[in-house]
């Protein structure tokens, strides 16, 4: 469906104006699919993210630092989406050993079970919406997006 029929538009939009339409009506329409995935596990895209990044850490800690910067969408309540974690049991938060200012966080494994349970349903998330298109669509819509970001050199 097109954007303008979506959001009913009877006047042409400029291209600019359409295309920042259809980017963020696609994320909504994603973001509403994934949190539907969520929602039985207790758990906000948010923290499946800091869950993801841990459990990219393969049994190290991480800190408040490393979280933030590998988030999707960065956030400033990093420290309450751990705080909500710990109490799920799903991390383990110590000060660290060699900075006493510094909080080590890690992946428990109940934590790593709930990922196990989600990976599936998550990759067929991610597949359901690729499927429209080839390896090489999707190849050159992640240039394209790049570059629409100003992040492709």
């Amino acid at each position: 469906m097109k954007i303008e029929d979506v959001i009913k538009s009877e006047a042409p939009l400029p291209i600019g104006k359409r295309t920042m339409l259809n980017i963020m009506y696609t994320q909504n329409i994603i973001g509403e699919n994934f949190n539907e995935i969520l929602k039985p596990f207790d758990i906000s895209p948010e923290q499946f993210n800091v869950l993801r990044i841990l459990r990219g850490q393969k049994g190290r800690p991480a800190n408040m630092f490393v979280i933030q910067e590998r988030m999707i969408a960065p956030t400033s309540n990093t420290t309450r989406l751990v705080d909500k974690l710990l109490n799920k049991g799903l991390v383990t938060r110590k000060v660290c050993s060699e900075n006493r200012r510094k909080m080590d966080i890690t992946i428990t494994e109940k934590g790593l079970e709930l990922l196990k349970a989600l990976d599936p349903k998550v990759e067929e998330h991610e597949k359901g919406y690729s499927k429209n298109l080839s390896h090489e669509e999707l190849e050159q819509l992640n240039k394209l997006l790049e570059k629409f970001r100003g992040e492709l050199n």
